[in-house]
């Protein structure tokens, strides 16, 4: 048996930026009927389902939801509290100022959204806080006392 020293990966030449139009143009024609063209493909007016992606998380005596609802106006995020689900609901809308005819691409989602969440444990709606900054809607929903832990001591004889 012969062996050969390594010697690490090699350089390779660049390729030219041809090699990716031929790749999309090879998607392109394949996946023609996919519902992924269709993302990649469409007007600002064809709106899609979207929603907003979140995380929701507990700390101390609140649950704290984020959302990112980037190019959107506070005025257009509806905040509401049934029972225990919190729902956020709103509707981001494309530019005026742009016409179809002016895109070549367009892959930022349009349209009404809807999203909920259902509390972990027993809430004060009262006391919930909501602020957007940046693109970023932020709730503080506080726990109710009754959901939050409380610390028995133990007596001894």
């Amino acid at each position: 048996m012969v062996l050969d020293r390594w010697r690490g990966p090699t350089l390779r030449p660049w390729r030219s930026p041809r090699l990716f139009e031929d790749m999309e143009r090879f998607f392109g024609e394949n996946l023609a009927n996919w519902p992924f063209q269709a993302m990649w493909r469409r007007m600002p007016s064809e709106e899609m389902s979207w929603a907003p992606a979140m995380e929701v998380y507990e700390k101390d005596d609140d649950f704290i939801i984020h959302a990112e609802l980037p190019g959107m106006n506070k005025d257009d995020i509806d905040i509401t509290m049934t029972g225990d689900t919190l729902t956020i609901r709103g509707e981001r809308k494309a530019s005026e100022d742009i016409r179809e005819e002016q895109y070549h691409r367009c892959e930022v989602c349009y349209g009404s959204f809807s999203r909920s969440v259902v509390m972990p444990a027993a809430v004060d709606f009262d006391k919930v806080d909501a602020t957007y900054e940046n693109g970023i809607l932020e709730i503080h929903v506080p726990k109710a006392k009754e959901a939050k832990p409380t610390k028995i001591q133990i007596k001894g004889k």
